[in-house]
């Protein structure tokens, strides 16, 4: 089915609510599209990767090049949800293209007419994520800032408005103890960059400060942060950095989180908090056949 299609309007229910997932070609985003879909969302999904075997620099570190293709895409992304039973619209958007996530939610929300759900996942792949402060070149710092805290701000001043005018709605963003935590070693040798670290700070202030400015609107935020997720990325390209993709959780865990916060009686109390994905799914057995470890808690 082509993209088109999957976006048409036709035969969706009115009453179905819409979430709208950014990076959701792989990894944590295409766990949580998934699982809101099995939830009874229909799922409107935007990631730069729209067909399998894209080629796109995705190399952490200024020294190299790396533009192997990446398992995942938004078609395969869109598939899953399909089969769901519910609707999907991919919506391609590209983070450093600011426009681009505007006219995304635009279409989303001329064709669905709503967003009950916005998940700031999307993060900006590519060099300065593995190297040294001395070494970044500024317009790559500013390229992770863009990428990390302004775009998922885009879409909230997007989005957030049709929200508050039907007086529901829920942002959930993406965090990182990246964003309050230094690393226990260097960049490229098991630690991470100034730009990752940084521009997941900026983003880290924004959902208890937009819970604040909206708490009377029926609008709740809240950060979720996911630990260590054994991703495709993870597996493919962070070995050499350092880090083991079989220690980490599966994807699987978030989607359930981002699940409960949506339907739990206690997640409204919790509004503007950061929630410990990984813990909350353990603690509360969201995730079947899955638990933290004693020794990881």
């Amino acid at each position: 089915m082509s993209t088109a299609a999957r976006g048409s309007n036709s035969h969706r229910p009115a009453d179905r609510k819409v979430a709208f997932v950014s990076g959701a070609s792989r990894g944590i985003g295409k766990a949580i599209a998934v699982e809101l879909a099995h939830a009874g969302y229909d799922v409107a999904i935007t990631a730069r990767t729209v067909h399998e075997g894209e080629s796109r620099e995705h190399s952490s570190t200024i020294k190299r090049s790396d533009t192997t293709p990446l398992p995942g895409s938004l078609d395969s992304t869109a598939a899953l949800i399909e089969a769901a039973g519910v609707r999907c619209m991919s919506v391609p958007a590209d983070i450093l293209d600011h426009p681009s996530l505007v006219s995304a939610v635009d279409r989303v929300i001329a064709e669905w007419g709503q967003i009950d759900v916005l998940i700031n996942n999307a993060r900006y792949i590519g060099p300065g994520h593995m190297d040294l402060i001395v070494d970044t070149p500024i317009r790559v710092l500013r390229d992770h800032l863009e990428g990390n805290a302004l775009a998922p701000l885009v879409l909230i001043k997007t989005v957030v408005p049709h929200m508050v005018k039907r007086k529901q709605g829920t942002v959930i963003n993406i965090t990182s103890t990246v964003a309050y935590e230094d690393p226990s070693e260097p960049a490229g040798k098991g630690g991470w960059g100034l730009g990752y670290g940084f521009s997941k700070a900026a983003l880290h202030r924004i959902a208890g400060i937009l819970a604040v400015e909206l708490r009377e609107t029926g609008v709740r935020a809240y950060n979720i942060q996911p630990g260590y997720v054994a991703t495709e990325r993870i597996a493919q390209d962070m070995k050499a950095f350092g880090f083991d993709a079989s220690t980490g959780a599966p994807a699987a865990v978030i989607g359930k989180v981002c699940r409960w916060l949506l339907e739990s009686p206690d997640a409204p109390k919790r509004n503007g908090e950061t929630i410990q994905g990984q813990e909350l799914c353990s603690e509360l057995g969201l995730l079947p056949g899955w638990s933290l470890a004693p020794a990881a808690r």
